[in-house]
Parts: structure tokens; C-alpha cells; sequence
């Protein structure tokens, strides 16, 4: 894999959704547990997390590495204020992320070996209203 990133090949991402959504289930269940080192393990060391909030907003972002990212989802997912509702962004496990039944974010993942390699989050308000999430978070 190392050679293939100093190659400048790009990884394939997994395409089996279920082990996808293993993955992607872990990282939620670490985060609500506070256990960084678990938050870790599921992370390539190169992770890439970015975050659209919309035009001019100062949470559009790119964070990387896998500390740092683990970092961020402790102080997100611990505890009970936010829930990830399980979906299918864009073909491969994802989720909606709600606030008291209402949606603030939609995160989608790249999964390559088992690790998550890089997390697309939409957090921008007007392209969230325009989506229809209701059979996605009513479960």
C-alpha cells in the first residue's frame, strides 16, 4: 500500500458494503465509547476528513491524520446529543447524523483494506433541506 501512495497509484476502495458498514459501525461505536486508541485502529494513519458547512462557513475544513480525526469524533459522538443513522451515500455506507431528530450532517466514507482512508462530510444547511432524509432517519 505504501509503495502505491509513493507511486502515486490510487488505492481501490472496498466494495463489499457490508464489511464497509462494519467498519464504519466501529468507528461510531468507539466514538460513543471514548476510546480513542479503538477510534485509531479503524483509521489509516493518512486519513483525510472534509467537511462542506457551505460557502464562507468557517466548519467547511480538511483535517488530516488519524489522531487528529479520532480526536475530532470523540468530541462529536460521545455521548448522546448526536445520532448516526446508518445509509448509503453515493453507493458505499455512510450516515446521517441528527440532532434531536434533525439532520446536520450526511458523512460519507472510503473504505480501502479495512481502514477508513477519507470521510466527505455535507454539512451545509440549504444542500441539507434539499435532501430527502426522512426514510433514513425515521428508523
Amino acid at each position: 500500500r505504501a509503495r502505491r501512495r509513493v507511486q502515486g497509484a490510487a488505492l481501490a476502495p472496498d466494495v463489499d458494503v457490508r464489511r464497509q458498514r462494519e467498519v464504519v459501525d466501529a468507528f461510531f461505536a468507539a466514538a460513543r465509547k471514548g476510546d480513542l486508541k479503538a477510534l485509531v485502529r479503524v483509521l489509516d494513519s493518512e486519513v483525510v476528513l472534509r467537511a462542506d458547512a457551505g460557502p464562507g462557513s468557517p466548519l467547511s475544513v480538511v483535517h488530516r491524520g488519524a489522531q487528529s480525526i479520532a480526536s475530532g469524533a470523540l468530541v462529536r459522538f460521545a455521548g448522546e446529543e448526536r445520532t448516526a443513522h446508518p445509509a448509503r451515500v453515493n453507493g458505499t455506507a455512510g450516515v446521517v447524523v441528527t440532532i434531536g431528530g434533525q439532520p446536520v450532517s450526511v458523512m460519507a466514507f472510503t473504505i480501502v483494506d479495512d481502514k477508513i482512508v477519507q470521510i466527505d462530510i455535507l454539512a451545509d444547511p440549504n444542500r441539507l433541506a434539499k435532501l430527502d432524509l426522512r426514510d433514513v432517519t425515521s428508523r
